[in-house]
């Protein structure tokens, strides 16, 4: 039967409000991700502000020794420094969705400048959080499986002290532990004739320095969510019914803690994006790590705008992916 007797008061028709449903997906879907990019747009507009009130200009900066006050407003003309910041802003902005980043400084595609260093910088990232997630689910789970036991008091203790310490701390410590006293890893990264590191084995250090850091933050996350499913009724009902723990824990317990788990993930690829910054210029690691600083320093602001375009578009996408596992875990509920 697809539809209530008419003569019925109160009736509602399933066959009116099916399709309903797939609509209202839509519509939260373009909403979530209409509010991403409109975050991000505002990020880039904070970034020209910003770049705009540092000391000197591109043109300063980027000049020869001895050029004069003229050879420096003109360029300053060639750079379109001399218009107002919200027209350039507005001009980079429009050319963005077709992979236009602008020219830097130097006369360079921004594009073509980012081109080889941002994939390494996202591969560095990619590994960093898939061996985040992996070590947060494990151990907030194993320590999830037994609370209060001695094996959940020492993941709590481990992952409070890890999560406590700065990336270049953590830089330090494994180069002095994997490298200098041991031997077993490089101290630095080569780069090949592609610009890519030149052995897998460079990307060791740099992984396990963005990793410690987030794996303690989001295995605390992991741990919590876990312990606030324990009270949901259905968990409480599975352990009456007498099933074994892990299957209460994965089958019961860790569905319902997703969305929090995914939102403490997506978060923590900021911080390793963020963190791969400090991490690449300790390691000599090809990324934008450099590139960025380079660009800070020529006051460079297309390259800047480009870099933060490109790491803020892979961030809002994973957040956008988090908002969406919440979205559908939260739309499943009765």
């Amino acid at each position: 039967m697809t539809s209530a007797p008419s003569g019925i008061p109160g009736a509602v028709s399933t066959t009116a409000t099916a399709p309903a449903r797939p609509l209202r997906h839509v519509l939260r879907v373009a909403g979530l991700l209409a509010r991403r990019t409109l975050l991000l747009a505002v990020l880039l507009a904070v970034v020209f502000a910003a770049v705009e009130l540092l000391p000197g200009d591109a043109a300063l900066a980027t000049s020869e020794r001895g050029e004069s006050a003229a050879d420096l407003a003109r360029r300053r003309h060639l750079l379109g420094l001399d218009r107002p910041l919200a027209e350039r802003f507005a001009d980079w902005l429009t050319a963005l969705p077709t992979g236009d980043l602008g020219t830097s400084a130097r006369g360079q595609r921004v594009a073509d400048l980012l081109s080889a260093p941002f994939p390494n910088t996202l591969l560095l990232g990619a590994v960093a959080f898939a061996l985040t997630a992996l070590l947060a689910l494990t151990l907030g789970c194993w320590a999830a499986a037994r609370p209060g036991g001695a094996v959940d008091r020492v993941v709590g203790l481990l992952a409070t002290a890890t999560l406590a310490l700065p990336e270049f701390v953590v830089s330090v410590g494994l180069l002095l532990v994997l490298s200098l006293w041991t031997g077993w890893l490089p101290p630095t990264t080569l780069t090949a004739a592609d610009g890519s590191p030149a052995d897998w084995t460079m990307l060791i250090i740099p992984v396990l320095a963005l990793t410690v850091p987030q794996a303690g933050w989001n295995t605390r996350i992991v741990r919590a969510a876990l312990a606030d499913q324990a009270t949901a009724p259905h968990v409480e009902a599975a352990v009456l019914d007498g099933l074994p723990a892990h299957r209460v824990l994965l089958r019961h317990a860790l569905p319902g803690a997703l969305p929090a788990i995914a939102t403490g993930l997506a978060t923590s690829t900021g911080m390793l994006l963020g963190g791969a910054v400090v991490v690449e210029t300790l390691f000599n690691y090809p990324g934008v790590g450099m590139v960025l600083a380079g660009a800070v320093a020529d006051r460079d602001t297309p390259v800047i705008a480009g870099v933060v375009a490109c790491t803020a578009a892979a961030i809002t996408l994973v957040l956008f992916l988090a908002d969406l596992v919440r979205d559908r875990t939260v739309g499943a509920r009765p």
